[in-house]
């Protein structure tokens, strides 16, 4: 936004803030809900806050299987986040000593996807297995209610339907941001209005007469028991006494 991304100096400060301008966002496939999300330049930064925020928002739990795609930063960020410093004892021989490092336990499980493209299209997709064992990754995915592939087309799908709720995400159109702060605040907007207020047609369900109910994730997820309107989202005190 302000300019395109290529035509950005990155020596020059004022710069900072325009260009490209990403939705790093964490989301929970089986009840469809964004738990965070995190706006602005793809970089370390930006990509450990959204793990840290993630951790913290969901009480600090290791999840059963983690994705993402291929993009470097998320490694290091999830293992420190979840995983734990070790710093090596002394061996008593000259030289200098290991330094710490991190550490992922047991129970984490995380697996990331590639996609090969080829004049725009996707021709192959392979997944990796970053940490644990590659066969208690195929337990959780057996367990999973949503999927039995590595894959993170639940996210992908969801932002399709954001930029389908925000104009400013639509590619190739005059309705583009120019003003940053803006288009963080829209963002936020219509990410976690989704939660509440955005009946999603695959989480509806029949009641016992058989007549269709819709259903938002936060409906799904236990947070509430109907369909939020925008006055009462937006309404609704941020911190409960």
């Amino acid at each position: 936004m302000g300019k395109k991304q290529k035509h950005c100096d990155p020596n020059d400060p004022a710069d900072a803030r325009r260009g490209d301008n990403w939705d790093h966002v964490g989301f929970d496939p089986e009840h469809r809900l964004v738990v965070t999300v995190v706006p602005g330049k793809r970089t370390v930064q930006n990509t450990e806050a959204l793990v840290e925020d993630f951790k913290a928002r969901t009480g600090g739990r290791s999840m059963n299987l983690i994705t993402t795609d291929e993009y470097h930063p998320y490694r290091q960020a999830i293992l420190k986040a979840y995983g734990r410093c070790v710093v090596a004892p002394p061996t008593g021989r000259p030289g200098r000593p290991p330094g710490p490092h991190w550490m992922a336990p047991p129970n984490l499980l995380y697996a990331t996807v590639h996609k090969t493209r080829e004049k725009g299209r996707v021709v192959k997709v392979e997944t990796r297995v970053v940490f644990g064992r590659r066969r208690d990754v195929e337990a959780a995915l057996k367990a999973s209610p949503v999927s039995r592939h590595v894959n993170t087309a639940f996210v992908e799908r969801h932002n399709g339907t954001d930029r389908n709720r925000n104009a400013r995400k639509v590619r190739k159109t005059y309705c583009f941001s120019k003003d940053w702060d803006v288009h963080e605040a829209v963002t936020y907007y219509t990410m976690y209005s989704y939660n509440f207020c955005w009946p999603v047609r695959t989480l509806r369900a029949r009641d016992s007469h058989g007549r269709w109910h819709d259903c938002t994730a936060a409906m799904s997820a236990g947070f509430t028991n109907h369909v939020w309107s925008l006055r009462e989202w937006l309404t609704f005190p941020s911190i409960q006494r």
